[in-house]
C-alpha cells in the first residue's frame, strides 16, 4: 500500500470513532505493524482489519496523555479547534491551525 493513500496526515488532530479520546498524528504505518498479541487484545467486535493504515498518536482523554496506535477505520477528524494537551506536542510540532499542527518543514493550510 502506498503511504500517499492515507485518509489522514501527520499533524492532523483526530478522535477515535468508538472510544473517548483524541490526539495528533505523529507517524503512519501503511499497514498494521504492531504485535499479534496487541491486536488480539482488542475486543473482537471492534478489532480493526490489518490491511489499512495505522496511525501513531500523541493522545489524550479526560484524565491522561499517552501514545496510541489506531487504525484508519477508527478515526474521525476532530473539528473542535482545541489543541491536544500532550506534553510532547511542543517538541514535535509548531503552531496549531484549525485541526492541524505545523511541522518544521510544512505549514498547514
Amino acid at each position: 500500500m502506498d503511504i500517499k493513500s492515507t485518509q489522514f496526515s501527520i499533524g492532523q488532530i483526530v478522535r477515535h470513532r468508538v472510544y473517548p479520546f483524541r490526539g495528533v498524528i505523529v507517524d503512519v504505518d501503511p499497514e498494521f505493524k504492531n504485535s499479534e498479541e496487541w491486536w488480539q487484545s482488542i475486543p473482537q467486535d471492534v478489532r480493526p482489519r490489518k490491511d489499512q493504515p495505522f496511525y501513531h498518536l500523541l493522545a489524550e482523554n479526560e484524565s491522561t496523555a499517552y501514545e496510541a496506535y489506531v487504525s484508519e477505520q477508527n478515526l474521525l477528524i476532530d473539528s473542535s479547534g482545541e489543541p491536544v494537551h500532550h506534553p510532547r506536542v511542543a517538541e514535535v510540532f509548531g503552531e496549531l491551525h484549525g485541526n492541524c499542527y505545523d511541522l518544521p518543514q510544512r505549514v498547514c493550510n
